[in-house]
């Protein structure tokens, strides 16, 4: 059996050579405090809590300078608020990307993009410049990430 390293190496190199090939689904590894999921491709098809994500409470979180932070680089449709330009407009996000797509990029963008500027939001090791209040605990909860999934996906326009 390969390392989870190498699966995530070998998806890579095989989607930028353009041959189709995908690796086996990676399950991750709780951390402690922390569900564990299983990424399948680009996505975590399992939602993380048997809790439906609530969009209204999602909406507050992606809107929240404290909390989620998102609209520090992400523009999207909220007109009274500032809004960054440095990431993808979630304008559109919900016709973009599955429910598990979303997901995955909010839970750990770098498993996509290991050179992204987006923080991984559901996790806790390995993590650098962390500062020592947030040391050890996630960004979000596992049902912060389903209102935020469940609101992104009402972003259809």
């Amino acid at each position: 059996m390969r390392h989870p390293g190498q699966r995530r190496v070998l998806a890579a190199l095989a989607a930028a050579a353009g041959l189709g090939i995908t690796a086996p689904p990676a399950l991750a590894q709780p951390q402690p405090g922390l569900r564990g999921y299983e990424v399948t491709g680009d996505a975590i098809v399992q939602p993380l809590t048997g809790e439906p994500g609530d969009a209204a409470r999602g909406q507050r979180i992606v809107g929240n300078r404290s909390l989620g932070l998102c609209l520090l680089c992400h523009r999207g449709p909220f007109p009274d608020e500032a809004q960054g330009t440095l990431a993808p407009d979630l304008a559109g996000a919900g016709a973009r990307w599955s429910e598990g797509q979303l997901r995955l990029r909010i839970v750990d963008a770098r498993r996509l993009n290991p050179a992204t500027i987006m923080p991984s939001y559901y996790r806790s090791d390995g993590l650098e410049r962390v500062g020592s209040a947030w040391r050890n605990q996630p960004v979000l909860d596992a049902q912060q990430i389903e209102d935020v999934v469940a609101f992104l996906r009402t972003l259809r326009d």
